[in-house]
Protein backbone atom coordinates (compact mmCIF):
# COMPACT_ATOMS: atom_id res chain seq x y z
CA UNK A 1 0.00 0.00 0.00
CA UNK A 2 1.21 3.44 -1.10
CA UNK A 3 1.17 6.53 1.48
CA UNK A 4 0.39 9.48 0.66
CA UNK A 5 2.01 10.32 3.19
CA UNK A 6 4.69 8.73 6.13
CA UNK A 7 5.16 11.20 9.35
CA UNK A 8 8.50 9.82 11.13
CA UNK A 9 8.18 11.27 14.51
CA UNK A 10 11.39 11.43 17.25
CA UNK A 11 10.67 9.67 20.54
CA UNK A 12 14.68 10.21 21.79
CA UNK A 13 14.09 13.14 24.17
CA UNK A 14 13.72 12.63 27.54
CA UNK A 15 10.04 13.79 28.22
CA UNK A 16 7.26 11.89 26.51
CA UNK A 17 6.67 14.73 24.29
CA UNK A 18 7.16 12.66 20.70
CA UNK A 19 4.88 10.22 22.19
CA UNK A 20 2.34 12.80 22.52
CA UNK A 21 3.18 13.84 19.37
CA UNK A 22 2.46 10.83 17.77
CA UNK A 23 -0.50 10.33 19.18
CA UNK A 24 -1.84 13.81 18.65
CA UNK A 25 -1.20 13.52 15.17
CA UNK A 26 -2.80 9.98 14.54
CA UNK A 27 -5.97 11.53 16.53
CA UNK A 28 -6.13 14.80 14.40
CA UNK A 29 -5.70 12.31 11.05
CA UNK A 30 -9.32 10.54 12.72
CA UNK A 31 -10.45 13.60 13.30
CA UNK A 32 -9.90 15.98 10.36
CA UNK A 33 -11.17 12.07 8.14
CA UNK A 34 -7.32 11.98 6.43
CA UNK A 35 -6.47 8.80 7.98
CA UNK A 36 -7.28 7.07 4.32
CA UNK A 37 -8.09 9.05 1.13
CA UNK A 38 -9.08 7.54 -1.82
CA UNK A 39 -7.12 9.26 -4.50
CA UNK A 40 -7.90 8.43 -8.02
CA UNK A 41 -9.79 5.26 -7.35
CA UNK A 42 -7.04 4.08 -5.35
CA UNK A 43 -7.07 4.22 -1.41
CA UNK A 44 -4.30 6.28 0.05
CA UNK A 45 -2.88 6.31 3.66
CA UNK A 46 -1.11 8.90 6.02
CA UNK A 47 0.85 7.08 8.70
CA UNK A 48 2.35 7.99 11.82
CA UNK A 49 5.26 6.39 13.14
CA UNK A 50 7.15 6.79 15.69
CA UNK A 51 11.22 6.55 15.74
CA UNK A 52 14.25 6.60 17.44
CA UNK A 53 16.96 9.70 16.98
CA UNK A 54 16.13 11.18 13.73
CA UNK A 55 19.57 13.30 14.13
CA UNK A 56 18.51 16.60 13.66
CA UNK A 57 19.15 17.59 17.89
CA UNK A 58 21.29 20.46 16.55
CA UNK A 59 19.09 21.72 13.87
CA UNK A 60 16.34 22.17 15.83
CA UNK A 61 14.61 24.77 16.94
CA UNK A 62 15.02 25.56 20.85
CA UNK A 63 12.54 24.30 22.77
CA UNK A 64 11.20 21.17 24.38
CA UNK A 65 9.17 20.07 21.28
CA UNK A 66 9.69 16.80 19.17
CA UNK A 67 11.41 16.52 15.19
CA UNK A 68 9.77 14.71 12.70
CA UNK A 69 9.93 14.67 9.02
CA UNK A 70 7.24 13.94 6.42
CA UNK A 71 7.76 11.67 3.73
CA UNK A 72 7.45 11.71 0.33
CA UNK A 73 8.00 16.13 0.35
CA UNK A 74 11.09 15.12 3.32
CA UNK A 75 10.23 18.43 5.38
CA UNK A 76 10.84 18.35 8.50
CA UNK A 77 9.60 20.13 11.35
CA UNK A 78 11.53 20.49 15.06
CA UNK A 79 10.06 21.79 18.15
CA UNK A 80 6.75 20.23 18.06
CA UNK A 81 4.45 20.06 20.68
CA UNK A 82 1.13 18.06 20.33
CA UNK A 83 -1.05 21.48 20.09
CA UNK A 84 0.58 21.51 16.70
CA UNK A 85 -0.37 18.60 15.29
CA UNK A 86 -3.74 19.99 14.12
CA UNK A 87 -1.77 22.53 12.10
CA UNK A 88 0.18 19.69 10.72
CA UNK A 89 -2.61 17.40 9.44
CA UNK A 90 -4.62 19.90 7.84
CA UNK A 91 -2.31 22.45 6.52
CA UNK A 92 0.78 19.86 5.27
CA UNK A 93 -1.49 17.03 4.97
CA UNK A 94 -4.75 18.13 3.89
CA UNK A 95 -3.59 21.48 1.71
CA UNK A 96 0.08 20.41 0.46
CA UNK A 97 1.41 23.61 2.49
CA UNK A 98 4.28 23.69 5.14
CA UNK A 99 3.68 24.86 8.09
CA UNK A 100 6.32 27.29 8.35
CA UNK A 101 6.67 28.40 11.59
CA UNK A 102 7.53 24.93 12.89
CA UNK A 103 9.66 23.98 9.42
CA UNK A 104 13.43 23.75 9.80
CA UNK A 105 15.50 24.61 7.07
CA UNK A 106 17.91 22.48 4.65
Amino acid sequence: MKYQHHLFVCTNQKSEVGKDVAKALKKELKKQDLKSLLLGGKKRKNRVQTSSCLDVCKHCKKGNGAALVVYPEGIWYGDVQPKDAGDIVAEHLGNNKPVKRLQLEP
